[in-house]
């Protein structure tokens, strides 16, 4: 329309000839005349009237064309774009179907002209400025990849993971065996690594390992991946539900990485994880180095000059994972993780303690303050610190036989083999416990030299029981000469006494 004022203007105004308005303005004299002979047959002069805007122009220089094409039916693109969200929907098959009603509707190519330019009419969405640094954007790709055991044939499943740095559009993939906790925290320390540095924020899904509670306003994040955030010093920033145009980033990257990568492995067979990954780390090489279509260099060059430069480097120290649970102590000041037993103070007995779990380590927090930790074990041997039980329970928990024999030795080598004795008799902790103990109340009530002459008697005559020494201490037998074991001459004459003479 510009173009049509500039044409009116040169030859009613200025009187210019029709060839050279065509020359001066770089157009047909044919279109010249056509704009000259529309104008004339409207009524026009020059100048235009003041409040006569471009749409008023085109209506009076071009009124059969805008008749024309109102008289033909336009299909409810309301109902088409409902239709072509069923699978297998093409505009061909619908503009089929829409002649079929009206034999006179718009041709194919004007019926799909048509519907974009409708579709533009719809839902506008803010364009994201992505800020060199700021943000990565994780999620899991649809499609797994199948790994074989070669010794049992069966297929794994490996599920694959996807970050991508806002800016630039570096991209990072990785496939491991499931989307719980601990992979998922491993994945974006494995990521973060892969870029050099941490962004300010991770843009992630609201998948249960990294959100408990999905929420508009108020996501509540897992503990564990929260612990994991600030030790890397960076902010979770979980989608809004059902908003997966907050993370397209990772979504048209998810697309990417199935036609450039996975559809590429479709053929080849896998037996191990590190196979798997080996050959996305292959393919992704190539995919952050192949050109942009429409812009200058790559994905690498585009991280190497926006993004790596103001990523904040990385903590000196790897993160561990940590995940914390809540558990009850129970009255045997023992609580359970997994398979394993560990104990807490008896102070906490049915109490509600929270504790800190990593791949090494369990500590119990009470009230936010660390109370214990123990060393994280498999197995069913429970891991008991003796210092966590009441005096009793720790006195018996400490008790061996090796330190029991040093103090029968202290009172006496008889005492000692006495307890020899009471020990081997049964391989039973607490009966051996029992009998040391039983031993030492003997010694305090009779003394440590009458224990010692009891148990001299004791095992002179054969006897192995608790019941034999204490009746010797109560009858006064361990003060009397004990019985030799070979009988002996007499020492004295008698007429009835023989000798030994009288045999030879």
């Amino acid at each position: 329309m510009r173009k049509i004022r500039q044409v009116l203007r040169l030859a009613l105004e200025i009187d210019m000839s029709q060839r050279s308005i065509a020359k001066s303005l770089n157009i047909s004299r044919a279109v010249v005349t056509d704009y000259l002979t529309r104008a004339a047959a409207a009524g026009l002069t020059w100048p235009l009237p003041v409040d006569m805007d471009d749409a008023q122009l085109e209506g009076m220089l071009f009124p059969v064309l805008i008749e024309t094409s109102r008289r033909r039916p336009n299909p409810n693109w309301e109902i088409i774009h409902q239709e072509m969200k069923i699978k297998g929907a093409t505009l061909q098959v619908l503009h089929q179907e829409f002649l079929a009603e009206h034999p006179l509707g718009v041709a194919y190519s004007q019926f799909c002209e048509q519907y974009r330019q409708w579709q533009k009419s719809l839902k506008r969405y803010m364009r994201q400025p992505h800020v060199a640094g700021e943000r990565v954007f994780v999620d899991y790709a649809g499609p797994t990849v199948g790994i074989c055991d070669p010794k049992t044939g069966e297929i794994r499943k490996a599920q694959i993971f996807v970050g991508i740095l806002g800016a630039s559009n570096y991209t990072y993939a990785e496939a491991h065996w499931s989307q719980q906790l601990p992979n998922w925290i491993a994945a974006h320390t494995r990521m973060f690594e892969f870029f050099g540095g941490c962004p300010k924020i991770v843009v992630c899904d609201n998948l249960k390992s990294a959100v408990t509670k999905a929420s508009r306003s108020e996501p509540v994040v897992h503990p564990a991946y929260q612990h994991m955030a600030e030790h890397y010093c960076v902010v979770i920033l979980p989608a809004r539900p059902r908003k997966p145009k907050d993370k397209s980033k990772v979504e048209n990257a998810v697309l990417i990485l199935e036609r450039w990568i996975l559809f590429r492995l479709r053929k080849r067979v896998f037996t191990t994880l590190g196979d798997l990954n080996a050959a996305i780390a292959e393919l992704l090489a190539e995919l952050n180095e192949r050109p942009f279509q429409k812009l200058a260099g790559c994905r690498r060059s585009q991280f190497e000059q926006l993004d790596q430069p103001v990523l904040r480097s990385l903590p000196t120290q790897a993160f561990e994972y940590t995940e914390f649970r809540r558990a009850r102590v129970g009255l045997d000041g023992c609580f359970s993780v997994d398979d394993g037993t560990y104990s807490a103070p008896f102070a906490l007995s049915k109490q509600a303690v929270d504790l800190r779990i990593t791949s090494s380590t369990i500590e119990i927090l009470y009230r936010g303050q660390r109370v214990a930790s123990h060393p994280r074990v498999e197995g069913v041997i429970p891991m008991i610190d003796p210092q966590h039980l009441r005096p009793n329970d720790r006195h018996f928990s400490q008790w061996n036989a090796e330190h029991e024999l040093e103090w029968a030795l202290s009172v006496g080598m008889h005492t000692q083999a006495f307890l020899q004795l009471l020990l081997g008799v049964t391989a039973i902790k607490e009966q051996r416990y029992r009998s040391a103990n039983a031993l030492k109340r003997l010694a305090k009530d009779f003394g440590g030299e009458r224990l010692e002459g009891a148990c001299n008697r004791a095992i002179a005559i054969g006897a192995n029981s608790l019941s034999s020494v204490r009746s010797i201490l109560r009858t006064g037998l361990d003060q009397q000469r004990t019985p030799d074991s070979e009988p002996q001459e007499a020492a004295f004459d008698h007429p009835n006494v023989r000798g030994s003479n009288y045999y030879h």
